[in-house]
């Protein structure tokens, strides 16, 4: 059963789904799991996808449009705040905790994408989050330091804090928030920027996953808020909490995951999915239902399903 929510976070409305199994008794709480999208997505493409899956094994899931995207409030429309994304993922946690029909005792994470980045960091200091993953996860500040294979010439990140420097100016005199495009026009483009920008364009502007409502085009302020961003440094606070990183073998982020799980401690686990780039775990049926097994069995047993 998937109800319409809206919760609090910094002042603005966010937009939710909650989802209840259909099987569960009216007596009792369940255990329960945050599902956070990624940096252009909302809450009704992969965060739909893995939340639906994770709550027909009993779990209760809650997906929202975080901050400035979808149908929550918030503009510049497409601002990517990580301060604000990790309070968004704290909120729904407090949502969660005062839900009838939760334990406030066994709340997890799961983040997506770039909300790998911030769920990390909302795990770290958020001592009610009893476990946390990533399906794909990002830090989406390193991510724009480094560029998504880690190989990012530093003269790019120069040129978009001086672009970013010149839209707060803009902005202060009365300006229209100025943004870039996040993807590629078209296929011949796409395919012309290599893996990477074809399997994001494949996944968020043709039918395979686009959705009116997600972000298409990202504020040019939100580039010196990311750049200081640092949402895997802080990993090794989590202990003894458990974290589990999912990521595919052909990712062209991988190296993300693998430079951040030496850094966490015990509790911990890399799940590697032969054959999946980093877009296929958002929707690849094949891929997903693995991801979905060790997500399943992660849960169940740190949540004590």
């Amino acid at each position: 059963m998937r109800q319409d929510v809206n919760f609090d976070s910094q002042g603005l409305r966010i937009a939710g789904h909650l989802y209840i199994p259909d099987q569960a008794s009216t007596d009792g709480r369940l255990p329960a799991i945050v599902v956070s999208h990624p940096g252009a997505g909302v809450k009704e493409q992969t965060a739909a996808i893995y939340a639906n899956r994770l709550h027909n094994e009993g779990f209760v899931t809650l997906t929202f449009d975080c901050a400035y995207h979808g149908e929550s409030e918030g503009t510049p429309r497409g601002l990517e705040d990580p301060a604000h994304r990790v309070e968004d993922i704290k909120n729904a946690v407090s949502f969660l905790a005062c839900h009838e029909r939760v334990d406030p005792d066994r709340i997890a994470l799961l983040g997506i994408c770039a909300s790998g980045g911030y769920a990390v960091t909302a795990a770290a200091t958020d001592i009610r989050i009893k476990a946390v993953a990533t399906v794909s996860g990002v830090d989406l500040g390193s991510f724009i330091r480094k560029g998504f294979n880690g190989k990012q010439d530093p003269s790019v990140l120069r040129t978009q804090l001086e672009q970013a420097a010149r839209a707060r100016t803009a902005a202060a005199a009365g300006a229209d928030a100025e943004g870039f495009p996040l993807f590629p026009p078209d296929e011949e483009t796409a395919k012309g920027w290599g893996k990477y920008a074809y399997e994001a364009w494949s996944y968020y502007t043709t039918p395979r996953g686009c959705h009116p409502r997600s972000a298409k085009v990202m504020p040019w302020i939100s580039i010196d808020k990311l750049a200081s961003f640092s949402g895997f440094g802080v990993i090794d606070q989590i202990s003894p909490r458990p974290i589990l990183m999912v990521v595919g073998m052909d990712a062209d982020t991988k190296w993300m995951a693998d430079e951040a799980i030496v850094n966490a401690r015990e509790p911990k686990d890399l799940y590697l999915i032969d054959g999946a780039s980093h877009v296929d775990l958002y929707d690849i049926d094949e891929h997903v239902t693995k991801a979905t097994s060790r997500l399943v069995d992660y849960y169940r047993e740190w949540l004590k399903v």
